[in-house]
Formats: structure tokens, C-alpha cells, sequence
């Protein structure tokens, strides 16, 4: 037997969503202009279940601000929809070399409970706001003592999806099944309802066996907290 020799499957968003009309019994002839602007719509709403549903992690990536002496908040990028990682590289004044250290996260109410919350130092902890663009506040504040830049490893959204010119889905190979099976379901509401329970249950199986892949192939370790680390 004789093998491709290629690595070049890569399905448009058009491509996919044919399939998709396809798994709903709906062939090429009968699809008309409003099947594909119905379709343009669910796949991006689908990539906002996807999002919702991650972490995602083909849609990460490393961002950094310069942090200012009493500045506690940093507005970050629209698209980042929470983080993953968050350390900070402290470059100490004279011929000391830069180290990096990771922040801890504290929840809204722990930073509300934070009695001054001005007062500078090497930050050691951070705030997530989730806002429609959100914000990260520090704390201590950043002090003078050193040159301090804060790094983030951010999951992002993924870029809208559009059918025509053969653009790819903002997915890897491994989500492409996982794509097509869930946006059948969510195209079997609208124009296939009878068949909606069987393609959302054929769309729940794709994913589950594409997020178990999602993985970062590394130990975990359990450790118990004993006290807190922005404490």
C-alpha cells in the first residue's frame, strides 16, 4: 500500500460547512444563499461555545507590558478572554541578571479585602477583571527598585469565521471533526429539527474526544495550601 506522502488536508470554513449541510441530509443543489449566511452565523457562534467551553490551547499566546512605578492596572487586549500563566521578569538595577517569578491570582473579593492597595513593592499577586476589555490590577504596585515587565499567557479568540475565499477555521487539525459535527447540530436546529438530538449527541462525542487531546502532556501535582502566597 502506498500512502499520500502529504500532509496538506486543511478544509476551508466552506468546505466544513458542506460537510455539515451533508450530515444533515441537505446536498449541494438544495442550498441556497440564506443556508450559507445561516451558517456564517452559527460557526461563529460556535467558535464562542468552543471558547466558552476550553480552555483552548492552540489559541494562546505570550503578551507583555513594561510595568510603571505606582501604576496598579494594565488594560489589556480585547480579544484575550483569560490567562493561563502570569510571571513577571524582574530586571534588578546594576549587573544583577533578570529572573522571572509567577504572580498569583486573586479573586474579587480577595482584592477588595486588600487593605491598601497602593502601597509599592515587587508585585507577587494580580486581578483579573473580566470586563468586555479587561484589565489586570497588581499588587504591591510597582516600585522603583528594579525594571520590571509583566508577561501573560493568554487564551485568546479565535478569528471570526467567513465561507467564502476558502478561509481555514482558526482550529488545529485535531478540531476539525469536533467543527463540523457541532456546527451540523447547530445547522439540524434550524433547518433539520427532527434530527437535532442525534447530531448534537454525534457533535458532544467529537468533542469530548478532541478536548481529551487539548492537553498539556505534563505531571500534575496535588499540593496542599497552608498559607497565602500574596499574603
Amino acid at each position: 500500500m502506498t500512502s499520500s506522502g502529504t500532509y496538506a488536508f486543511a478544509p476551508s470554513i466552506g468546505d466544513l460547512t458542506l460537510n455539515a449541510f451533508a450530515r444533515i441530509g441537505l446536498r449541494r443543489p438544495e442550498l441556497q444563499q440564506q443556508h450559507f449566511a445561516d451558517a456564517a452565523m452559527e460557526a461563529n457562534l460556535l467558535q464562542v461555545e468552543f471558547s466558552n467551553r476550553g480552555p483552548n490551547l492552540w489559541k494562546t499566546e505570550l503578551y507583555s507590558v513594561s510595568l510603571v512605578q505606582g501604576t496598579a492596572s494594565y488594560t489589556l487586549l480585547p480579544r484575550f478572554l483569560a490567562p493561563m500563566a502570569v510571571y513577571m521578569t524582574t530586571a534588578p538595577g546594576g549587573s544583577g541578571a533578570p529572573f522571572d517569578r509567577v504572580l498569583g491570582p486573586l479573586s474579587t473579593f480577595e482584592y477588595a479585602a486588600l487593605p491598601d492597595k497602593t502601597v509599592q513593592a515587587p508585585p507577587t499577586s494580580y486581578w483579573y477583571e473580566r470586563l468586555e476589555t479587561p484589565v489586570i490590577w497588581l499588587w504591591p504596585v510597582p516600585d522603583g527598585s528594579a525594571t520590571y515587565t509583566l508577561n501573560f499567557q493568554m487564551l485568546s479568540q479565535p478569528q471570526d469565521a467567513s465561507i467564502p475565499s476558502g478561509v481555514t477555521p482558526d482550529v488545529p487539525y485535531r478540531w476539525f471533526d469536533a467543527f463540523a459535527a457541532a456546527l451540523a447540530a447547530r445547522l439540524a436546529a434550524i433547518y433539520k429539527p427532527e434530527m437535532e438530538v442525534v447530531r448534537a449527541a454525534a457533535a458532544e462525542r467529537a468533542w469530548q474526544i478532541a478536548a481529551k487531546e487539548d492537553i498539556e502532556y505534563v505531571p500534575m501535582f496535588l499540593i496542599p495550601g497552608t498559607s497565602g502566597y500574596f499574603q
